[in-house]
C-alpha cells in the first residue's frame, strides 16, 4: 500500500534535485533591458539609449558598435563609455549611445544584442517618436500657394524661415583664466628667486657674507657696561653687599673667560689669579683683581661686612682691571688716518665758512 506513496516521493525528490541544479545556470545568465529618454523628440533633437546588461562578474560583456544607424533613420551620434558597478559577485554595466533622427515617424527597435563569450543575448523592444515642428496656418498656405505654382518667388518671412544664427560669444567667467593667474605668479615667483639668488652671489663676492653677521661688541665694552649698570644700581647701599659682589665678580669672570679663554666661571679664586700672573706681568691687574676676589669672599663666605670704601674701592678696581686688560684698539693705515684727517680739515672750514 505504501510503494506508490514511495514512488511519487522519489519523483518529487528527482524534479526538486533538477531544479536545484538548472537554477544556478539561469542566475549565471546575463540580463539585458534597453531604455530610451526622451521616449519622443523632434527632428535633429537629440536622445539616450542605455543599455543595461546584469551578468557576473567573471562574464566579459562585448556590446554592439553602431557605425552610423542602429535601424535606418536613427542615426548614432557618438558612444559613450560604459559605467560599470560590482556588487556581490554581480556586475552592472550600462552601455549609453547617443542618437538623433531627421525624419518624422515612430520607430520601432525591434531589440539590441550584447555578446557575453558564450552567447548573443537580446534586449527588449522599445519606441522612438520623432515629430517635425508644427507649421503656422499662414504657412501652410504659402506653402500651398508654392506647391500649385501660383508664385514665382519664394518669400522666407512668409514662410517664417529665418538665417542660422550667428555663434554667440560665451559670456565672460574669471574662473575660466585663473590659470593665467597661476602660470604669472609662477614666473614671478621664478624671476624673484632669481632676483634673491644674484643678489646673494654678490654680496658674497664683495663683502665675503651672505648676510651680514651681528655685531658683537668686544668684551671689555660689554664688562664695562654691565659695570656702568651695577653702579648706578647702588645695592651695596642698601645692605646688598652679597648680592653686589656677586654680580661683580660674575662680570669680571665671564670677562676673563671671553678675554683669555679660560673657564674662570668653574674656577676659584686663587686659580683665576694664578692664571691672570701668567699673561700680564703688570702688578697692578693682578693686585687690583686680587682685592676684589679676597673681599668678595669674605662677603659670600665668611660673612664679612665690609666698609663703605671698600665697597667703591672694588667697582674702582674692577674698571681698572678691564681697562688694563682689554684688547688693543684696531691700528688705522696712514691712508686712511690721511683720509680721516683730510675730512675733519674739510669739516671744520665748513663750520667756520657757515
Amino acid at each position: 500500500m505504501n510503494r506508490p506513496h514511495i514512488t511519487f516521493s522519489g519523483r518529487a525528490a528527482m524534479i526538486a534535485l533538477f531544479i536545484i541544479s538548472i537554477a544556478p545556470l539561469s542566475a549565471q545568465r546575463a540580463s539585458v533591458h534597453a531604455t530610451v529618454q526622451p521616449t519622443e523628440i523632434m527632428i535633429g533633437e537629440q536622445a539616450l539609449i542605455n543599455l543595461k546588461v546584469i551578468t557576473p562578474k567573471d562574464k566579459a560583456i562585448q556590446f554592439p558598435v553602431y557605425e552610423k544607424e542602429i535601424i535606418p533613420g536613427i542615426e548614432v551620434i557618438t558612444m559613450l563609455t560604459p559605467d560599470t558597478t560590482i556588487e556581490n559577485n554581480v556586475m552592472t554595466l550600462n552601455f549609453k549611445y547617443v542618437i538623433t533622427s531627421f525624419d518624422s515617424t515612430l520607430y520601432h527597435v525591434p531589440h539590441m544584442s550584447v555578446f557575453d563569450g558564450t552567447d548573443t543575448l537580446f534586449s527588449n523592444s522599445f519606441g522612438l517618436k520623432v515629430t517635425s515642428p508644427q507649421l503656422s496656418d499662414s504657412t501652410l498656405a504659402y506653402l500651398e500657394k508654392i506647391n500649385k505654382g501660383e508664385t514665382d518667388s519664394i518669400d522666407f518671412n512668409q514662410l517664417q524661415l529665418n538665417d542660422i544664427k550667428s555663434v554667440r560669444k560665451a559670456p565672460f567667467v574669471w574662473t575660466d583664466y585663473l590659470w593665467l593667474l597661476w602660470i604669472v605668479l609662477g614666473i614671478m615667483l621664478i624671476i624673484a628667486v632669481i632676483g634673491v639668488v644674484i643678489y646673494l652671489v654678490l654680496m658674497k663676492k664683495k663683502k665675503g657674507y651672505f648676510f651680514k653677521p651681528p655685531v658683537i661688541l668686544p668684551a671689555h665694552v660689554r664688562a664695562v657696561r654691565e659695570l656702568d649698570k651695577l653702579k648706578e644700581e647702588k645695592i651695596w647701599l642698601q645692605g646688598r653687599e652679597k648680592e653686589f659682589y656677586s654680580r661683580l665678580t660674575d662680570i669680571l669672570r665671564r670677562y676673563i673667560h671671553e678675554r683669555e679663554g679660560f673657564n674662570a666661571m668653574e674656577m676659584t679664586s686663587g686659580e683665576i689669579l694664578n692664571e691672570i700672573r701668567k699673561v700680564s706681568d703688570v702688578d697692578s691687574v693682578y693686585d687690583n683683581l686680587k682685592q676684589i676676589l679676597s673681599t668678595s669672599d669674605l662677603v659670600k663666605f665668611a660673612r664679612y661686612k665690609p666698609y663703605p670704601d671698600e665697597n667703591d674701592l672694588s667697582m674702582v678696581n674692577a674698571y681698572f682691571f678691564v681697562n688694563q686688560t682689554r684688547e688693543p684698539d684696531p691700528v688705522i693705515a696712514e691712508k686712511d688716518k690721511d683720509e680721516n684727517d683730510n675730512n675733519q680739515t674739510l669739516e671744520k672750514s665748513v663750520v667756520k665758512r657757515d
